[in-house]
């Protein structure tokens, strides 16, 4: 309603005031014509400078005719350029105006003074300029036209705003009837979640669609309400069943975890009796190497005491039959003398032989530490290998220095070493090529060891070259392979040493495992 009153008033004063302008308009160009009119009229009297012949004032009482012109004057101009007072004239019941000398060129566009405009206009005479016309209009005319036109506007917009109230109200009660109906049942079918209620139809068109477009969507929502029901009632059969078979599962599961753990645990005792048995395995070797590197020196003691107990027994024979020469009695002391040589350095060197292996023996099953000399803790390894190693073409280089002093656990570096020698032998050099091991010693650190183990034989496959450290890994799968060489070294150097073990490896190109462990050096 608000926007229909700014509307028409719009209208109406832009109307109004289209009309004013165009009346005030029409007053300046009859009073700009009228001005023509006469100053064509009064050229000559004004040219020929006759003001006393009452010409010119007679023609301007003819503007006696015109109800708007109040006041007119007729100026000449002087040769110097002067201008002076020609006639004038007055309307009856009109004061007299005072003269416009001076003013004139302000005039010739017309000014608006108060009740009336005025208006100069040049008198020209055969082409020149003689004088000028000054002629006053009244706007009284103009004053009455805009007071009628405003309360005629008025009026028409009082009345054009009454006949839009009327029919705004009358086509508010039809549209808004017919919508209030509609949200009051979509209020209704909220409150009372029942969307089974529908709107009827409207004699509006556009109302009679939104009502079936409110049904419409009325029906859906009970279409899917309905399909929601019946899908809760599903779901919550089927979380019944789901329960159901839940419970029936975890009763498996349970039996299953159950049966897992119990062959988790039977895995690991025969992890740990396989680790025993590698443990054992290598001392099965250490001892066959013992009996091996003792055999000889103990074979050639055996050998020169049997041939001592033969010279005695001769000389024994001589002595008893009187046939002893001094000769061959210088000759027995000078042999037994070199036997019994040969006797003290072959048991001597089963002695340290077999001490050897002791400490071998005592650091294979010792978690103690204890102060090595590194170097020599090396060839003690290596010397209760020498049997295996004696068997191939392989070479040990050890790079490690002689006075180099440490206090560590040597039982785990001992079987790190064996696990990771043995394990070269078997995989490493398989086609019984030459092959170089080489084991290179060197402080990392004021209190850090590293160990770095190198071959030069066929690398590891790619396929097991990350799980390399993970338990029952290996090539040798049904030949003989336990898959747990290098699981235990994994453990010895983490558990045992505290500390780390990295691989470096390219099939084909030999290996690399680098050992780093914490020590106190002396």
């Amino acid at each position: 309603m608000a926007t229909t009153s700014i509307t028409l008033l719009l209208s109406s004063g832009y109307s109004l005031y289209s009309q004013i302008k165009h009346n005030e308009d029409k007053v300046r160009q009859k009073l700009t014509v009228l001005a023509k009119v006469m100053a064509a009229n009064v050229a000559k009297d004004v040219a020929n400078a006759r003001p006393l012949s009452g010409a010119a004032e007679e023609r301007l009482k003819s503007l006696e005719a015109s109800s708007m012109i109040t006041n007119a004057h007729i100026y000449f101009d002087n040769e110097d350029g002067s201008q002076s007072f020609f006639t004038s004239y007055n309307k009856s019941g009109q004061s007299t105006i005072p003269n416009k000398i001076g003013q004139l060129d302000g005039l010739y566009s017309g000014n608006e003074v108060s009740g009336g405009i005025e208006l100069a206009h040049p008198i020209v005479f055969m082409g020149k300029k003689v004088g000028d016309l000054y002629m006053r209009a009244s706007t009284d005319e103009l004053s009455t036209f805009i007071t009628e036109s405003v309360a005629f506007h008025a009026l028409l917009f009082i009345l054009m705003l009454l006949i839009a109230t009327f029919l705004a109200l009358r086509l508010q009660r039809a549209i808004t009837w017919p919508l209030t109906q509609a949200i009051n049942l979509l209020h209704k079918t909220m409150k009372e979640r029942n969307y089974a209620h529908r709107a009827g139809p409207s004699q509006i068109a556009e109302i009679d669609k939104l009502n079936n477009a409110t049904n419409l969507l009325l029906q859906r929502i009970e279409e899917i309400i309905d399909k929601q029901k019946e899908a809760e009632a599903q779901h919550k059969k089927l979380n019944t069943s789901l329960e159901q078979m839940v419970s029936q599962r975890t009763v498996a599961l349970k039996e299953a975890n159950q049966e897992l753990i119990q062959t988790l645990e039977k895995l690991h005792q025969f992890q740990r009796q396989i680790v025993q048995n590698e443990k054992m395995a290598s001392l099965g070797d250490m001892v066959a190497g013992v009996a091996h590197e003792v055999n000889t020196p103990i074979g050639l003691g055996v050998t020169a005491s049997t041939m001592m107990l033969d010279r005695l027994t001769t000389i024994k024979e001589q002595f008893d039959a009187k046939t002893l020469k001094a000769s061959t009695m210088s000759r027995f002391i000078d042999e037994g003398q070199e036997n019994l040589n040969i006797i003290y350095r072959n048991l001597n060197r089963a002695a340290e032989l077999i001490s050897s292996f002791k400490q071998v023996a005592v650091d294979q099953t010792s978690e103690a530490s204890r102060e090595v000399n590194v170097k020599q803790l090396i060839n003690e390894i290596l010397l209760s290998l020498r049997p295996r190693l004696k068997k191939t073409p392989h070479e040990v280089v050890v790079n490690c220095p002689d006075d180099l002093i440490l206090e560590t656990k040597a039982g785990p570096i001992n079987q790190i070493l064996i696990n990771l020698i043995v394990n070269s032998i078997i995989h490493a050099f398989e086609d019984n090529e030459k092959g170089i091991i080489t084991i290179t010693i060197s402080m990392l650190t004021e209190d850090n060891l590293r160990l770095i183990y190198t071959d030069t034989g066929s690398g590891i496959p790619n396929s097991i070259r990350k799980r390399i450290f993970d338990p029952f890994v290996t090539t040798k799968r049904g030949q003989g392979g336990s898959g747990l060489g290098m699981h235990l070294v994994y453990n010895l150097v983490t558990q045992g040493l505290n500390g780390s073990i990295t691989l470096n490896s390219e099939e084909g190109q030999g290996v690399e495992f680098v050992i780093v462990f914490p020590v106190k050096k002396h």
